[in-house]
């Protein structure tokens, strides 16, 4: 079954390199680009990789929108006459090939005067500083720049549960982005179990080596309990990035979409759909950040405490919010709303929903691939819109958050993470975007900006070791 792109047009993630063999004369080579274009895709390079007086070899890089558009560009460019397919490459998989990352040496070993230091015997005397001063590992080894990124394949992406061989191309890219956004030598650890008590004893088995670990689609509810019991027991910081990741980047841009319509946070009403993992983290910091009137709806409606049948998991949620005691759908709940957050599934409100809400409102359509509204009805009414997508501006990006989290864990040394570091991080994401930048289809900074990452880093190494000192200080 051919595979989508999330916006149906031509995407580089569906980019094919066609090598064909045509003769060096004629018209074949005018017909190239205008027979992929005719064919709905788009080309991105035309290269002459070989030359000689009868042929020409060129290799045609295009972007289709699926693998099944990606074949009839192909047979488009088959039925050119005189032109001879020899080789289609599909880039993403060749970018994948033996993986994304690789370890390598700091040091060069070039003699056996470099074997003795890197290794035996000279290694020997810094296994025997470490016994003396155990915090010295975080000094003379790895450990002090690495994160273990862990996974049980059991919520990988938009693509469920596919088991942990299947997410490991995934944590390679996550790995690979914390090398580049943050320097942090990062290490994926997909586990083939999904038992909660299991997955807590290996990530504590594993622990030693790393300074941080990094959870990563682990299915909700159990992403909660894993978390908090290696919390427990770890001396080291414990993020799940669907968690707390998303929530830094939601609150960074709400703060900016805020600014744009001139509203306080602690004055608005904000309608929340979804009550899972994301849904929970979120609501959490946008309470700690100052947050007083938020609504929660599920699929079974709006969240209040006296609601028959109300999940155990909800019971904490129920009691934070919904102070007014709204009753009904999240469509009653979202009239003269100021803010709507949707964490949860497709098309769960429609143009009349938003017409509703109040004048200057905000829709944050978060659902991927299919957010809770086309976010081109939302921009009908809204005045700010934003969605987990790359094809609308506004995207919300958990890439944003994580490398320059766990750079400032890292740099100060942090045991424990608090709700103060993510809303620092927060406020560094969002102060990213100046006055003079900042509009309604620029409220968050791109992952390509070139102080965010560092901003953040600053922002929770400052938060953290103020927390370290505060707790030596209580002790």
């Amino acid at each position: 079954m051919a595979t989508e792109s999330r916006s149906g047009q031509p995407s580089i993630s569906y980019s094919i390199t066609v090598r064909l063999e045509l003769p060096a004369g004629g018209s074949a080579i005018s017909m190239l680009t205008s027979c992929v274009e005719e064919a709905g895709g788009i080309v991105t390079a035309l290269d002459v990789t070989a030359s000689g007086h009868d042929k020409l070899r060129i290799d045609v890089t295009c972007a289709a929108s699926d693998t099944a558009h990606a074949d009839r560009i192909v047979d488009a460019l088959r039925s050119i006459e005189g032109v001879a397919v020899h080789k289609v490459s599909d880039r993403t998989f060749l970018m994948h090939l033996g993986g994304t990352i690789e370890m390598a040496s700091k040091h060069p070993i070039r003699n056996r005067d470099d074997l003795s230091m890197v290794y035996t015997p000279g290694v020997a005397r810094v296994c025997e500083a470490i016994v003396a001063n155990p915090e010295d590992a975080r000094r003379l080894t790895v450990k002090r720049n690495s994160v273990a990124v862990v996974t049980d394949g059991s919520a990988v992406l938009g693509l469920g549960n596919i088991g942990p061989a299947a997410a490991l191309p995934v944590m390679e890219g996550k790995a690979a982005l914390f090398k580049r956004f943050a320097g942090i030598d990062a290490w994926p650890l997909c586990l083939d179990t999904q038992d909660p008590d299991l997955i807590v004893e290996i990530v504590r088995a594993v622990s030693p080596g790393f300074a941080g670990i990094n959870l990563e689609d682990i299915s909700a509810p159990r992403c909660f309990e894993i978390e908090a019991r290696l919390r427990e027991i770890l001396d080291i910081p414990v993020f799940h990035d669907d968690q707390h990741g998303t929530a830094i980047v939601v609150l960074a841009a709400l703060t900016n979409a805020l600014r744009v319509v001139g509203k306080q946070l602690s004055a608005v009403r904000i309608v929340m759909s979804g009550a899972g993992a994301a849904g929970t983290a979120i609501l959490r910091l946008l309470l700690e950040a100052g947050a007083q009137d938020v609504v929660v709806a599920d699929v079974e409606g709006v969240v209040y405490r006296e609601r028959p049948g109300l999940h155990e998991s909800l019971f904490a949620l129920a009691e934070a919010t919904n102070k007014k005691g709204l009753t009904g759908t999240m469509h009653d709940a979202i009239v003269d709303a100021d803010v709507f957050i949707g964490v949860s599934a497709p098309n769960v409100i429609d143009g009349d929903d938003v017409a509703r809400m109040a004048e200057g409102s905000i829709v944050f359509a978060l659902a991927n691939p299919v957010p809770e509204i086309d976010p081109g009805v939302a921009r009908r009414h809204a005045a700010v819109v934003a969605t987990g997508r790359s094809d609308y501006p506004n995207q919300i990006n958990n890439v944003l958050a994580f490398p320059g989290v766990f750079r400032g864990l890292l740099d100060a040394s942090a045991n424990q993470i608090d709700d103060t570091l993510l809303v620092a991080a927060a406020e560094a994401i969002a102060g990213a975007v100046t006055a003079d930048e900042l509009n309604a289809n620029y409220i968050i900074p791109s992952v390509f900006h070139a102080d965010v990452h560092t901003a953040v880093a600053t922002a929770v190494r400052t938060a953290a070791e103020a927390h370290k000192s505060a707790a030596s200080a209580h002790a």
